[in-house]
């Protein structure tokens, strides 16, 4: 046998071990829902976006759990069926001291995917426009 056909018929037969093998495993489900119900995780990151001064936490609204302020934030977002855009702001005075917040969430709602990015100019500004629910560290 030649050195290339040698080649050829061990790449072959390892082609045909890798399928076996694949073919043989057993099919893995994909998971199921781990947190059932209305849930986001919300995260807050202090400074421009190299900070590492980033909090988060798991926010469950069945029953309300995940930061200190969970029963608010769970009522503020059934309110607006979880669009957090639609929180009503509060009508407070806040600084016009430029330190940039940053919140995320993402998660599930009644079913429907959340997906929330914002930007604010400051933490008095954040909580004025989204309430409890980004009230991790007070």
């Amino acid at each position: 046998m030649t050195a290339s056909a040698s080649t050829a018929t061990r790449g072959g037969l390892l082609s045909a071990a890798l399928l076996l093998l694949a073919s043989a495993a057993p099919a893995v489900a994909a998971p199921a829902d781990s947190f059932p119900g209305n849930h986001l995780y919300l995260t807050v990151t202090k400074g421009d976006a190299r900070s590492s001064d980033t909090r988060g936490t798991l926010l469950l609204c069945d029953p309300p759990q995940g930061h200190r302020h969970a029963a608010e934030a769970c009522a503020e977002l059934a309110a607006v069926d979880g669009d957090i855009t639609a929180i009503p702001a509060k009508d407070v005075f806040c600084s016009m001291i430029y330190a940039p917040v940053t919140t995320h969430a993402r998660g599930e709602w009644h079913g429907r995917p959340v997906e929330y990015t914002e930007t604010f100019s400051n933490g008095c500004v954040m909580a004025a426009r989204t309430g409890s629910v980004f009230a991790l560290d007070s």
